[in-house]
């Protein structure tokens, strides 16, 4: 299958290939990862992805033919919603900055394919310097937001698993190229003043997550191609969207 524009998230494409989105997703809910793949089950848009997506089809080129399209972007007068006039400001804010653009500056939406695990992946990636960098573009609630896990404190890109998708990202591109690029997340948020920064995903950092997903892939692999049921994880939209009741419950179990 030659993957474009057009049909790299179609069914059949995410049927063929793999993805970072998708492993997350299977990493959330297998259940829920099968329904996306086969299509039965669709993502409602909401309001930070529209966000998400506005700035990204700036830098596209697409922002008219996205609003378009999107018919929730607007008020009934025909003006901007509010969230939408925040995402006018948040590329404002990325147009001032020299370093941010230059990071933009590169090819856009660029689809490559490889190998790993012995499975076919794909990739799209915001912003693509040749012989440079792979640059991706994220729009957050807040930048310098800490979360937790067992480890200590984490930033959003390890909460959200960006470093995971550029190291996937980077081992891609080494295959078609033979070279193995600095890897950068173009940040910026949703404060009412934008923070942004051009942030460099270490190379170690990269090549542990490549390592740590060696190990999960086999049962995802397995999931995937039907050799084994995926497991439900009974709290995301879509098990609760599919739930069937099988008996009574006692109140223990409304938080086990």
């Amino acid at each position: 299958m030659k993957l474009t524009n057009k049909n790299y998230y179609s069914t059949k494409a995410n049927k063929e290939y793999f993805s970072v989105s998708q492993i997350k997703d299977f990493l959330k809910c297998e259940a829920y990862a099968m329904a996306k793949i086969n299509g039965d089950w669709v993502e409602p848009p909401n309001t930070a992805m529209l966000i998400g997506s506005y700035v990204d089809s700036y830098f596209e080129g697409t922002l008219e033919e996205f609003k378009a399209n999107t018919p929730e972007l607007f008020k009934k007068d025909g003006s901007l919603k509010s969230d939408f006039v925040k995402a006018e400001q948040i590329i404002k804010r990325i147009e001032s900055d020299e370093l941010f653009m230059l990071c933009m500056s590169g090819k856009k939406q660029v689809i490559m394919t490889g190998e790993l695990f012995g499975e076919k992946f794909k990739i799209k990636m915001d912003s693509y310097l040749p012989g440079e960098a792979i640059v991706d573009l994220k729009v957050v609630k807040k930048l310098r937001e800490v979360f937790f896990r067992q480890s200590g404190k984490i930033s959003f890109i390890e909460k959200w698993g960006y470093d995971l998708q550029l190291a996937v990202y980077q081992e891609i591109v080494r295959q078609n190229t033979d070279k193995l690029l600095d890897c950068v997340i173009a940040g910026v948020d949703k404060q009412d003043i934008p923070d942004i920064d051009c942030i460099l995903i270490p190379n170690d950092q990269l090549e542990f997550q490549r390592r740590e997903l060696t190990w999960k892939m086999a049962r995802i692999i397995d999931v995937k191609t039907k050799k084994v049921e995926p497991a439900r994880c009974g709290v995301c939209d879509y098990c609760r969207a599919t739930k069937k009741l099988t008996g009574l419950i006692t109140p223990d179990k409304l938080v086990y």
